[in-house]
């Protein structure tokens, strides 16, 4: 069973994989598909691409069912992170982001729609920064911030799924970090 894709998903805090909750690789695909959604689309900056790629690899973990649910984690973000470089590379994105429609108008509204409009426009906008900023990254840096600030994954587990030593995955993202300080400097 693979997860549908839907901009009005809820992203759970954490995968449901050793809660007790669901320790099936299907509670496992459900539990990070938003997360890996968000992950993709930043990445390929369409959400079509994003919406294809997560659920390619959804379907690739499908093989994987007999591992440990332990190794799920950063065999699913390698997978993620392979498909999404696999995109770019073969030129699926076909240059959509030069659009004159722009991805402004096709963004996640990842606000939360009870708030007072005033918060949800200053929410949206810093969205919007962040966005741009993690962008104009370079990829691995891009992957680094992404899965050790937004997934919340170790350094190891980082290391493993990025394909790279753990060093690797520290300069990364102590890179990232610089960059993005520098970049959202005028905005704080």
């Amino acid at each position: 069973m693979l997860v549908p894709m839907t901009s009005t998903m809820e992203s759970p805090n954490a995968s449901s994989v050793g809660t007790g909750e669901a320790a099936t690789l299907e509670g496992f695909l459900s539990g990070i598909a938003t997360r890996a959604f968000r992950f993709a689309e930043t990445g390929l900056r369409h959400r079509e691409d994003a919406r294809d790629v997560v659920q390619d690899a959804m379907t690739k973990m499908l093989a994987y069912r007999d591992r440990p649910a332990s190794e799920w984690t950063p065999l699913f973000w390698s997978i993620l992170r392979s498909r999404i470089v696999d995109a770019q590379r073969r030129g699926v994105l076909r240059l959509r982001w030069l659009s004159p429609h722009g991805d402004e108008q096709q963004s996640v509204d990842w606000t939360d729609p009870g708030a007072d409009p005033s918060r949800s426009h200053e929410g949206q906008e810093a969205w919007q920064h962040i966005v741009a900023a993690l962008r104009r990254l370079p990829r691995r840096q891009r992957e680094a911030f992404g899965l050790r600030i937004f997934e919340e994954l170790d350094v190891a587990t980082t290391a493993r799924a990025m394909g790279c030593s753990e060093g690797a995955v520290k300069t990364h993202l102590s890179r990232a970090r610089e960059a993005l300080q520098k970049q959202l400097e005028d905005f704080r």
